[in-house]
């Protein structure tokens, strides 16, 4: 079993955490809830921090004089620069994280899609807009692991998110061991061969060419280097195409010791897992029943694409019938 760094998540204090929401109440999440024993979570409530207390009056994004304004409407309050301030100082505060879960909608701590207003009082929204503090989280670290709480409800979004989030605290691990580590970098690469692969083709050829050219850069350099294409690999949910081709490459490792049934077997199964018939967990579990029949296959037993985050953490990502629907909502988020 592998063992995992333990990733570092700023997430909206009021997902599971505080019961500070404007009227008091705390946001249920089965995930996060989930997560509490395998995540070291920094909790922040945004409008807290800028004065704002509990139960509180709602604010909301208002347009004014084509400028856009976070404003609390009751009070005629502008909190703008109380939020943007705060925003700025808070995230240059943070020790070095993984990712970020934030409130879903929320005028502070939204991604996206948050609804822009004609004026404070009661009036029809014109556009949408990012949240004031959320919006600075994905301008500021658009290479983490971000998601709200309500996108998190879908199951292959869960899947990609802590894939990214568990590959980035691991590297992370990697990284602080400080210069000269190359052998880790090396390690690294080696153990998520399959699953960079599963990702970006391309990219994980950049990867594999940083590793190679330690002789030219220094390692601090080269860790930064390998750090911004590791992101880039993995920003988007592995396509079944691209899984399929891992799976076929990792029968290669097996089929001189498999018999013709087997093989047989398990291409079928590669074709019906892309004409979205069965699950990839179908696959990976062919697979890792012969990493323990023919356990000197070390290089492929320790791939982190057979295990890409704690196993306790896999039911939250068990509903095979979402397993396509992850990249079609991920293209959603704008990216």
């Amino acid at each position: 079993m592998r063992q995992f760094a333990k990733p570092k998540v700023v997430i909206s204090k009021c997902i599971e955490f505080d019961h500070c929401r404007y009227d008091g109440s705390m946001i249920p999440s089965d995930f996060v809830r989930a997560l509490k024993p395998y995540v070291d979570f920094l909790p922040v409530c945004a409008e807290m921090e800028i004065g704002l207390g509990v139960p509180r009056d709602t604010v909301r994004i208002v347009s004014v004089d084509g400028e856009i304004r976070l404003m609390q409407p009751a009070k005629t309050l502008d909190v703008t620069d109380r939020m943007r301030d705060f925003s700025t100082r808070f995230l240059a505060s943070l020790p070095e994280v993984d990712g970020f879960i934030l409130k879903y909608r929320s005028p502070s701590c939204g991604m996206k899609n948050i609804k822009v207003y004609s004026a404070a009082a009661k009036s029809g929204a014109i556009s949408k807009t990012a949240g004031f503090f959320g919006g600075e989280v994905v301008r500021s670290f658009p290479d983490l692991a971000i998601e709200d709480e309500g996108r998190l409800r879908n199951f292959n979004i869960r899947e990609h998110f802590l894939t990214k989030l568990y590959a980035l605290a691991s590297f992370r691990k990697v990284r602080s061991k400080g210069e000269g580590e190359v052998s880790g970098l090396v390690k690294f690469q080696e153990a998520n061969k399959f699953l960079l692969m599963a990702h970006s083709q391309k990219e994980t050829r950049i990867l594999g060419n940083i590793v190679a050219n330690h002789d030219s850069l220094d390692y601090a350099k080269q860790a930064a280097l390998y750090r911004e294409h590791l992101a880039k690999a993995l920003k988007r949910p592995a396509k079944a195409e691209s899984k399929a081709n891992v799976f076929m490459h990792s029968l290669g490792y097996f089929k001189d010791r498999l018999t013709l049934q087997e093989k047989e077997h398990f291409l079928q199964s590669i074709e019906r897992y892309k004409n979205k018939k069965i699950p990839s967990s179908a696959l990976l579990a062919m697979l890792q029943s012969w990493i323990i029949r023919f356990g000197e296959e070390e290089y492929v037993k320790n791939q982190t694409f057979f295990e890409p985050f704690p196993e306790e953490l896999v039911e939250l990502c068990s509903d095979s019938q979402c397993e396509w629907a992850g990249e079609e909502l991920f293209q959603g988020r704008g990216e």
